[in-house]
């Protein structure tokens, strides 16, 4: 993560009357060490520095979202404001320069494209690809097969050229292919959720709708929200937040009704714009093969 220290240091132009400027604190990181540095106020009435501002945002990217929202507390309350920013307010209120215009842009788009569309880099030809069957890791370029004059086939997970029969929802047979995911929900320690009473938790997650490995921040209570669906669900019981306080109304920082849910052992496949799809079993050489076709971007 970018940190203040790695930002050249900005100042607003006060020449700029487009700018709402105010001489408050800076609302992001609360400094207000010099009362006469100039201050500008974002469209939800709080005042932020460019330089605090830009590393919030990129702090944001970097924990792969493409939207910005207020971190400041609302007078008076605990509440954070979490009005949502324009990019084009950002980056006019954070003096973007034309670096950081290009990083956050390209960034922003891969980032909104992965929650719509999952595509990796054909390990041969290097041409984006989108794969039509989630079910299926075996995929086939339709760019090298033309090229090569035979079927290109690669393997979705380790990105190998596919090796055994197909099609296989679990792996292809290079030796060196596994899935990273469930090894690191596999090998995750077990935790307390500090200021709850949940005790012997697994430290990480897949979200039970999409997939997204999540990581609970040791803050606040019980229920995370996945930054790629926006699912919100109790990191202990694994069910949808409004389900689990059905259950047992108020536990947000208390147990639940149903017992922590163990560690995972498999992650969800999530078909962005169809229903869900049945999975093939693991066990599927006997099955026609039929490897997937690649989409080329």
């Amino acid at each position: 993560m970018t940190t203040l220290q790695n930002i050249p240091e900005k100042r607003y132009d006060p020449s700029d009357i487009s700018l709402k400027y105010v001489k408050k604190k800076d609302e992001i990181t609360g400094d207000d060490v010099d009362p006469n540095i100039l201050r500008a106020e974002m469209s939800c009435g709080h005042a932020v520095d460019p330089n605090s501002l830009t590393a919030w945002c990129r702090s944001l990217i970097d924990q792969n979202h493409y939207k910005f929202h207020c971190p400041a507390v609302k007078d008076g309350t605990n509440e954070k404001c979490g009005k949502e920013w324009p990019y084009q307010e950002v980056r006019k209120l954070a003096v973007l320069t034309d670096e950081e215009q290009q990083d956050f842009e390209e960034r922003l788009a891969a980032l909104a494209a992965a929650e719509y569309c999952e595509f990796k880099s054909c390990p041969s030809c290097h041409s984006y690809v989108e794969r039509k069957d989630l079910t299926n890791l075996n995929v086939c370029c339709l760019i090298c097969t033309a090229q090569l004059g035979r079927p290109f086939e690669f393997c979705w997970q380790c990105l190998k050229e596919w090796k055994g029969s197909a099609p296989r929802a679990d792996r292809c047979e290079n030796t060196e292919c596994k899935n990273r995911d469930l090894e690191t929900l596999k090998n995750c320690i077990v935790i307390e959720l500090p200021g709850t009473t949940v005790t012997n938790c697994p430290s990480i997650r897949a979200c039970p709708i999409c997939g997204q490995l999540i990581e609970h921040n040791q803050t606040g209570c019980k229920n995370v929200r996945c930054s790629r669906c926006q699912n919100e669900f109790c990191f202990a019981c694994l069910e949808p937040t409004r389900a689990c306080q059905a259950t047992r109304p108020n536990s947000y920082f208390t147990t639940c009704a149903k017992p922590v849910a163990p560690k995972q052992t498999s992650i969800p496949t999530w078909n962005r714009r169809a229903p869900p799809l049945v999975t093939f079993p693991h066990n599927s050489a006997d099955r026609e093969r039929s490897p997937n076709t690649c989409l080329l971007f």
